[in-house]
């Protein structure tokens, strides 16, 4: 049978491993997760008796099957508490020492491994009033792999597309979309902003690109190298917000890439902050082969002072075909 599996191409995946798991005899499911609660600024833990189920589904239309605990101080609950707050569930005493110790280990993994969830559901209860973990997901904090290489070591690279691991060895913040207005931006709350403001206007952004502070003229370069692997691209937006990023650079950066990658698409360009004005000014200038017989600069780099102005120049070229 794993011969088989392993010779099987799902969705155009190419089967690598095969997990064999123990078939269970179950008697009930439970859910059990452990999160934040950003409401309550707090790590929570939420159970349910209706496991194997969409715990969001429960919440909204059975509210009173889901019970939420707050996990207060960083070494965890007391087992007397935790054990009275579990018993209202679990009023076997052999289930109850087994669902206590289970959260407290799960907890203790939360916490050791800087984790944003870990969910087990369902939480099984087999013949021989057995609890056991039949399934679970476990979201870990990628800010803080760089304390986990146990961690960082299962990453699998199969989940990524080819961009994204570019980016992810430039040092960028890049996912994939399936628009066709590429966009560098710095800061991810005004990416999120860009892509937002690229739909209010009838567009849609084909990746989020996050080039972070500081952006040096060859991350800048590297960025747009990871763009124009893109082929349904259309056009580029740069949103730069130059606070500790300096203008100038990301322009120093923008015209390097035009003169060594040859970008064969229309540039729309909005920087304001840091040395912007000077920014503008080398956009402006540009290299002798962004210049038109005029000594203006050619429709396919435009300079906008304005968010929304450079949004809806960039939506309207991409429904032109890229075209001026």
């Amino acid at each position: 049978m794993a011969n088989e599996i392993l010779r099987m191409t799902v969705e155009g995946f190419a089967v690598r491993q095969v997990l064999v798991a123990e078939k269970l005899d179950i008697r009930a499911e439970y859910y059990l997760g452990i999160t934040v609660d950003r409401e309550a600024k707090s790590v929570v833990l939420i159970i349910s008796d209706a496991g194997g189920m969409d715990i969001e589904q429960i919440a909204a239309h059975q509210p009173q099957r889901v019970r939420r605990f707050t996990l207060a101080g960083g070494d965890g609950p007391r087992s007397n508490t935790l054990e009275q707050w579990l018993s209202v569930l679990f009023t076997d005493q052999v289930l109850l020492d087994q669902v206590v110790s289970i959260v407290q280990n799960i907890h203790r993994f939360f916490r050791d491994k800087d984790c944003s969830l870990v969910e087990v559901n369902p939480l099984a209860l087999t013949a021989g009033s057995r609890l056991i973990a039949a399934d679970a997901k476990i979201v870990f904090d990628d800010n803080a792999l760089w304390r986990h290489p146990d961690i960082a070591r299962l990453r699998n690279e199969q989940e990524y597309t080819q961009d994204e691991l570019q980016a992810k060895d430039a040092g960028l913040s890049f996912v994939s979309l399936s628009g066709e207005i590429g966009c560098m931006v710095n800061g991810a709350g005004l990416a999120m902003a860009t892509i937002d403001g690229i739909k209010l206007a009838g567009g849609s952004a084909a990746n989020f690109l996050d080039v972070g502070g500081s952006s040096s003229p060859g991350k800048v370069l590297s960025a747009m190298r990871i763009l124009l692997g893109n082929t349904r691209l259309k056009v580029i937006l740069v949103n730069i917000f130059g606070g500790i990023t300096r203008c100038d650079d990301v322009a120093q950066g923008i015209l390097a890439a035009r003169q060594r990658l040859g970008i064969p698409v229309p540039m729309v360009i909005r920087l304001v902050g840091t040395n912007e004005q000077q920014a503008r000014d080398m956009l402006r200038r540009g290299l002798p082969d962004a210049q038109d017989a005029a000594g203006g600069p050619k429709a396919d780099l435009i300079v906008a002072s304005e968010m929304t102005e450079a949004i809806r120049e960039a939506v309207n070229l991409a429904k032109k075909g890229g075209g001026a």
